[in-house]
């Protein structure tokens, strides 16, 4: 299983921003995070900068989302839904993004209850409850 440390997926967002505002060809995976960081033109800073992104603490009391964790959300998001794992999640995230009618919007809605599904997996200590996910998303899909 791929677990990346903090550094890497800092190097990995920083060196794709560069390449992309270079032009240069991107691989796969560069190609979809390119795409949401120009849904979050707000974090070009975060990305602009190795040694500062490599320096920064991002605390949850300054009020200011981590760039770097936002933008793993939406890949891991995007990942989920490509592969349909858990399965469920991509009709789940398709539900929610016709109610919404923005791809975004339904990433930022799962993104609570994919926050909440580690929150809860690791304070009680066991596995991600993947059907407790995709309820989450789907009662996200069928509210006002």
């Amino acid at each position: 299983m791929f677990n990346p440390s903090q550094e890497d997926v800092r190097r990995f967002f920083c060196s794709t921003y560069a390449k992309a505002k270079a032009g240069q060809s991107l691989e796969a995976i560069e190609i979809i995070a390119s795409q949401w960081m120009d849904e979050h033109p707000e974090y070009r800073e975060d990305f602009a900068n190795l040694d500062t992104a490599l320096a920064t603490v991002y605390e949850a009391t300054e009020g200011r989302t981590n760039p770097f964790l936002h933008l793993s959300m939406h890949l891991s998001i995007s990942e989920q839904c490509s592969i349909d794992q858990p399965r469920g999640i991509r009709q789940a995230v398709e539900l929610l993004t016709h109610k919404r009618n923005s791809l975004h919007q339904a990433h930022h809605e799962t993104m609570e209850c994919l926050g909440t599904m580690l929150w809860e997996s690791q304070r009680a200590g066991r596995p991600p409850d993947g059907n407790a996910y995709i309820d989450c998303v789907q009662r996200h899909a069928t509210k006002d």
